[in-house]
């Protein structure tokens, strides 16, 4: 099972769990401190303070989307319905930002 640092505020974070997503890739979430002082036990998993970071069942922690994205293209086909989950995301983010995002609202009234 892979194990993902990450937090929801995070951009990376939510591409990677997009990303997990669309290949039906079980995962299991840690969630990171917002203080980098607070992530002793992101430190002690991965040696580094950063997220992302997917730690694979066997093999060292990746650490960065660029690097998790390199493995996740190598390890994982991608699946039929992957654009289909696509899709439907960028369906959600739309309707997030037309109907609840009050910055946008301000904007079109």
């Amino acid at each position: 099972m892979l194990e993902l640092w990450q937090t929801e505020w995070c951009p990376a974070s939510r591409r990677i769990r997009e990303r997990l997503t669309e290949l039906g890739v079980d995962y299991v979430t840690r969630q990171v401190p917002v203080d980098k002082e607070q992530r002793a036990a992101l430190r002690e998993k991965t040696g580094t303070d950063t997220i992302p970071a997917l730690v694979p069942d066997h093999g060292s922690a990746l650490i960065g989307e660029s690097e998790i994205c390199r493995y996740l293209d190598g390890h994982f086909p991608i699946p039929a319905e992957a654009e289909a989950h696509q899709l439907k995301a960028a369906k959600a983010r739309r309707r997030y930002l037309e109907e609840e995002c009050e910055c946008s609202q301000a904007a079109t009234h």
